[in-house]
This record gives structure tokens, sequence and C-alpha cells, in this order.
């Protein structure tokens, strides 16, 4: 069953939420420049939008989108750092997301979130709102649990294998690596990866009896 997030965020079972902007986000900003993004930013499942005015205070724009009202009402109620906006919509939507464009998106919290049967969605969404050279940055949550720990998700794991897999058909990977920075408690346990989209999509492979 996905997990009811407005409800999380009416009554603050919200303990995803740090108060601050992801660390790996920063460390991402000092290793590769400030000017990464290159123009307007997405930030899907952004909650009470830390990482968007992170973004923002380097001067790009940037949208932040989350399925919760509430937390999009909260992220509005902060005081504006720069040339942020917020949103309530289904990133995994093709009519939310069809005919929209942005130069990046940052993913933090999404893809972890979402059932992991949604990621090919997810793909797709990534794909269909980002122009050719376009890049999707983030920190990917690999484990977020010990070896033998009862967990159902989310969030939910997953490799760099699959990730280069879920995203090899519209992106090439151009950087990746474990954050030296991340929360208390995920240390070790992230990847930073930066997908650039291709000019024209790969042909998956055919099957030998196709």
């Amino acid at each position: 069953m996905a997990r009811d997030w407005e409800g999380c965020y009416r009554n603050d079972d919200t303990p995803w939420d740090k108060g601050y902007g992801a660390p790996p986000l920063e460390e991402m900003i000092a290793k590769l420049g400030a000017r990464i993004f290159g123009g307007e930013v997405l930030v899907p499942g952004c909650g009470l939008g830390h990482d968007v005015r992170v973004i923002a205070s380097l001067g790009f724009r940037v949208l932040g989108l989350d399925l919760s009202e509430t937390a999009v009402r909260r992220a509005l109620d902060i005081p504006k750092i720069a040339d942020e906006d917020y949103q309530t919509g289904d990133f995994l939507d093709p009519a939310w997301w069809s005919g929209r464009r942005f130069a990046a998106i940052w993913e933090h919290t999404c893809f972890c979130a979402i059932e992991p049967s949604l990621r090919e969605a997810y793909a797709a969404a990534a794909a269909g709102v980002l122009d050719p050279g376009g890049l999707l940055t983030g920190v990917f949550y690999l484990t977020p649990y010990d070896p033998g720990e009862e967990h159902g998700g989310p969030p939910f794991e997953t490799s760099i294998d699959e990730l280069d897999q879920r995203f090899g058909q519209h992106f090439e990977r151009i950087a990746g690596w474990v954050p030296e920075a991340s929360y208390p408690g995920r240390e070790g346990r992230e990847w930073i990866a930066v997908y650039r989209k291709l000019p024209q999509p790969r042909i998956a492979a055919q099957t030998a009896d196709a």
C-alpha cells in the first residue's frame, strides 16, 4: 500500500525531514561547481523545500513538487530565498509532466519513496521533462537498512546497477560517488549520481527470439 504522505505531514510524522538541506547536495555543488544545474531546476518530492532553497540560493529558478498539499503549503509559508516556487502534483503522472521542460532535476527523497514497480514511470518522467543534455542529479539511498533488518519500505533500497539500467535508455552517467557528507545515520549508505540526457534514446537490445 502506498504511503499516505499527506497524512504524514498533517500529523508531523516526517522523520526524513531534518530541517536543512541534504549534505550530499552541498557536497555535489562544492565538487562540481555552482553552475552545474544550468537553468531551471525541478525537485520532485520536495517536502518542506530545504533542498529547493539551497539550489535557489545559487541563483537558479527552482520548482519544488510534492504530492502533499500540507507540505507544499508549509514550504510556501517559509520566507523565499530567491526565485523558488512550490506546487502540488504527481511527478510520475504524464498529465503533469507532459510539455514541461527543465534544465535539471535534483533527486533526493522521491525515488526511494515510491514503490519499486513505479521506477520505470520515474525514469520516463525524468526523460520527459529534460531536454537533450539536461541533467538528472541526485543522491540515491542504496542501503537504508542493516543486513537482516526487517523492513517493508519506504525507503526502498536500490543499487548502482539498477540505477544505470533504469536510466540507461535515455541517459548516460557522467559522475558518481559515495558522498562524504550525509545526514547522521546515512553515512556510506547513499550514492551521488549525475546523469545527462542523451540526444536520442538508446535502442533496446532485441532478444534472440524477437
